[in-house]
């Protein structure tokens, strides 16, 4: 069997890259071609029809349990995980990986487990680090891995990422990107090969090494991959994460637990102030001290969140 099956990620950058791409395609390419787009929540893509417009093949965002065909360009709608399994496609809300759904991690794992090496996997212009684990699958079971040149990248952080991490086949100018697949496509794939044990780990279909660390999405428990290797986390609902995406993650879960705190201590400053108002002497005055405290807790805590204020032994005595 030939390399019929590419796989590309792609995010800030890529879009303009991948529509190019798209254009110069040939009409009868022996291929099937799966794109994920980092997107937010909430929004309409129209990349289907973008690429329709500039390209021979055709172009949608699939049906889940739909039939792969060549010759056709598959899209992850938003919020959705576009993945690959033996002559179908699935679209699922699962888990988010590396705080993205789509993720361009997801579908190289897929289609690396369904097709081996048949698989061709691509990343283009992006930030962060979505890619670099499925490239990391799709080089174990033999396929290949092909990157944009981070010097012609708008954002060079997911290819450079690819690049330092997996044994890279191509790394090439998106001029050039056309030609190199309508050539790999025609090239007969050799046989699949067994993963190691840290792709089973980073794939989570073996367990990897207990860790101190919770999940920031659903606080489960994490497990990494073999450390000084590829450090990679996951839970055992499926939530993964890349050592930087960890790190970006319970940041935001940091400052959702303190936005709640300044909520609760605002509204108990608020419910003792209108108890020291219906009481009189000592009482009234317990209470009104602390809806101060509370207060200033409060805005300190603001004041921490919107500033990055750094808390000393004078600061800390304020909470």
């Amino acid at each position: 069997m030939n390399r019929d099956i590419i796989t590309i990620g792609a995010s800030a950058g890529g879009v303009e890259v991948l529509l190019e791409m798209a254009h110069a395609l040939p009409k009868d390419l022996p291929a099937a071609v799966f794109v994920v787009v980092h997107v937010p929540v909430g929004f309409v893509s129209s990349l289907p029809e973008l690429i329709a417009r500039r390209s021979a093949l055709e172009a949608r965002h699939p049906l889940h349990d739909e039939a792969i065909e060549h010759g056709t360009i598959y899209v992850a709608p938003p919020d959705m995980h576009l993945q690959v399994r033996p002559g179908m496609i699935e679209v699922v809300r699962g888990p988010k990986d590396n705080g993205f759904r789509p993720a361009a991690d997801v579908l190289f794992r897929s289609a690396s487990n369904a097709y081996g090496s048949r698989v061709i996997g691509v990343v283009l212009s992006g930030y962060r680090d979505c890619g670099t684990a499925g490239m990391l699958s799709v080089k174990a079971r033999g396929g290949l891995a092909v990157v944009q040149d981070p010097t012609s990248a708008v954002a060079p952080e997911m290819p450079q990422n690819v690049i330092d991490s997996v044994a890279v086949d191509h790394v090439v100018h998106p001029l050039e990107l056309p030609g190199l697949l309508a050539r790999l496509v025609t090239t007969e794939a050799g046989p699949a090969r067994e993963p190691g044990q840290l792709v089973k780990q980073v794939e989570g279909t073996e367990k990897g090494l207990p860790s101190d660390i919770v999940c920031p999405i659903c606080e489960g428990v994490l497990t990494e991959t073999q450390p000084g290797l590829f450090q990679h986390f996951r839970c055992h609902v499926g939530h993964g994460f890349s050592l930087e995406s960890l790190v970006r993650e319970q940041g935001e879960e940091m400052e959702r637990v303190l936005w709640a705190a300044i909520r609760a201590l605002e509204e108990s400053a608020a419910l003792s102030h209108r108890i020291s108002l219906r009481e009189t002497g000592e009482l009234r005055k317990r209470f009104e001290e602390k809806a101060a405290t509370q207060t200033q807790q409060a805005n300190y805590i603001r004041e921490l969140v919107l500033h990055g204020a750094r808390l000393d032994r004078a600061d800390a005595s304020k909470l």
